[in-house]
């Protein structure tokens, strides 16, 4: 089994006495919207489950079958079909509006309920003396896209829409079986054969290469490689979180930050245990990134920070932004600088010949 590079380092003390704490390995796949392997750091060939991270994959159907359209889904709602979100009150408005759209409400969501992510909603809602409920949950706009495909699909077999809808998040579902299509498809992984289990939210998770990975996010950013219809559904998913980049995760997060300043430059998403993947439609690029011991926060943002700077010419306030998350200043509870969370050399080292390029 390869062992893979430390990507990020935590450095406690200054740079003249201080030393590394902790380092987090990982492996990095960047490809070209033909194919090429522009970067393989690690073991890019291992199976990962991006989970989260291709949402964005996973929702091209709901676009490329009509139903967006049929139900009148704007930014913000496509946005949220693609997002990890806070559950703050503005993410659990547009999915229920989204569900409303459909003629549905959140009893037909299957995602599960959790407690909101973002601190002050959840506080919020406790202070209210409420409990938290499926749309607060990350996953209930993509849910929300989910039901309105299965609208559609029900309506095109002329089913009741809630009965037919049932068991969506199931492997054999036909909207299961639409979404693992698609994903399959971009990422030319073949499903059946890839390791399978069951995501947070309950649908199938699959067990993708990183360059494979890398590959559908070059297909996603770029449209090379697509079918006409399903290009245009991913460029219509890329303008909708450009415009609502606060949708995707929310205040004050990585995706929603980065995005909010780098706008179509750019789709970022988080997936879960230190996956992270990409795409750069300008130069169609894919990134697949993930972190050997699951580090999202403290490893895998820094890591896709410290790439974002080399691949992308940033200027002014884009540049200082990516800057500080690619070497992020700790301090500690009395505000006192205690070290560093920062891009080793040796990732920094393998992505400068890109960045020259």
């Amino acid at each position: 089994m390869t062992t893979n590079p430390v990507l990020v380092e935590l450095w406690r003390g200054d740079a003249g006495n201080g030393s590394v704490e902790s380092a987090h390995r990982g492996a990095l796949a960047i490809v070209d919207a033909d194919g090429r392997g522009v970067l393989a750091l690690g073991d890019v060939g291992r199976p990962v489950f991006p989970r989260s991270a291709v949402k964005a994959l996973q929702t091209l159907p709901l676009v490329e079958s009509g139903a967006a359209e049929r139900f009148g889904l704007v930014d913000a709602e496509l946005a949220l079909a693609c997002a990890s979100h806070g559950g703050e009150p503005a993410h659990v408005a547009v999915a229920a509006g989204m569900l409303a759209k459909a003629g549905l409400d959140a009893t037909a969501l299957e995602c599960g309920a959790h407690w909101p992510l973002h601190e002050g909603a959840q506080r919020a809602l406790a202070a209210q003396g409420g409990t938290p409920g499926a749309l607060h949950n990350n996953c209930s706009g993509k849910h929300a896209g989910f039901v309105c495909l299965g609208c559609l699909m029900a309506a095109q077999a002329g089913a009741a829409p809630r009965a037919w809808l049932r068991g969506y998040v199931e492997p054999d579902h036909p909207v299961m079986r639409e979404v693992g299509a698609a994903l399959g498809a971009v990422t030319s992984t073949d499903l059946a054969r890839a390791p399978r289990g069951t995501d947070g939210c309950s649908i199938p998770t699959f067990g993708i290469a990183l360059r494979s990975l890398a590959l559908g996010f070059a297909r996603f950013g770029s449209g090379a490689g697509l079918a006409p219809g399903r290009a245009a559904a991913a460029a219509r998913l890329r303008r909708a979180v450009a415009a609502a980049p606060g949708m995707v995760a929310g205040t004050g997060r990585f995706d929603s930050v980065v995005m909010g300043r780098l706008g179509a430059r750019a789709f970022v998403k988080v997936g879960a245990e230190g996956v992270y993947c990409g795409a750069l439609p300008e130069s169609g690029l894919g990134i697949a990134l993930k972190i050997d011991d699951g580090a999202t926060a403290r490893a895998a943002e820094v890591a896709m920070a410290a790439v974002l700077q080399a691949l992308l010419d940033l200027q002014g306030e884009d540049a200082q932004l990516l800057d500080s998350l690619a070497d992020v200043a700790l301090r500690n509870w009395n505000r006192r600088p205690v070290g560093r969370l920062r891009a080793t050399e040796a990732l920094r080292g393998a992505l400068t010949p890109l960045a020259a390029a």
